[in-house]
């Protein structure tokens, strides 16, 4: 982005990556790059680990997950890197799921009209990591959205928009079921993972309320 500005040519830059290196090795620069103000557009694919080296627990994988690195399953919840690009300076900011592809092309149109920093982080089921059948990856994203697992919002001009509100959070069971990753889980473990759930989505609707965040 800057050699591109020292050039004269006022473009914006694509950035895709995944959720490891976006919320683990590389989040110091995608923070740095929003404080900056650099003409640059984020698209964070989250599958929830290392998949591309071989399923390993990165930060954005969610409590209970089994991984290559965490096989009884992690004993963390995720990091919500979403809350925590809240205070930085983008230009437009949101959510999106492979599951509702006429949002995600919308956002992504809007992303790329803006003048400014840009983070885009969109749920790519993966079904080899998750190990559900390949043919269940878009009713899987479809289902992170109805739960409340994958909250729908958007940031513009200091203004959260909830753009879909989950349906029902008794759902959260079903998703989990439909996931061999999640076969180590007991109860106490579910009844973690629904309550961190509801909390980030009551948080979203109290961010959605004010006037400016």
């Amino acid at each position: 982005s800057r050699a591109l500005r020292r050039q004269g040519k006022d473009t914006t830059c694509l950035c895709i990556a995944g959720d490891g290196t976006t919320a683990d090795i590389a989040f110091g620069c995608v923070s740095a790059a929003a404080e900056r103000g650099e003409r640059i557009l984020y698209i964070c694919y989250d599958n929830e680990a290392y998949m591309n080296t071989g399923g390993q627990r990165s930060s954005a994988t969610p409590l209970g997950a089994s991984t290559k690195t965490t096989p009884t399953g992690k004993k963390e919840v995720s990091k919500n890197i979403d809350f925590m690009l809240l205070h930085t300076p983008l230009a437009y900011q949101a959510t999106a799921s492979v599951g509702n592809i006429k949002d995600f092309k919308r956002k992504l149109a809007k992303a790329a009209s803006k003048d400014g920093p840009c983070f885009l982080h969109v749920l790519t089921p993966c079904p080899s990591g998750w190990k559900f059948p390949t043919d269940q990856t878009i009713q899987m994203a479809k289902l992170a959205v109805k739960c409340g697992v994958w909250l729908q919002f958007e940031r513009e001009d200091g203004k959260i928009t909830i753009n879909q509100k989950p349906t029902d959070f008794q759902l959260i069971d079903e998703y989990l079921s439909k996931q061999k990753r999640f076969n180590r889980i007991n109860d106490e473990i579910r009844a973690r993972i629904a309550a961190e759930v509801k909390s980030r989505y009551v948080t979203l609707e109290r961010l959605a309320e004010l006037d400016c965040v």
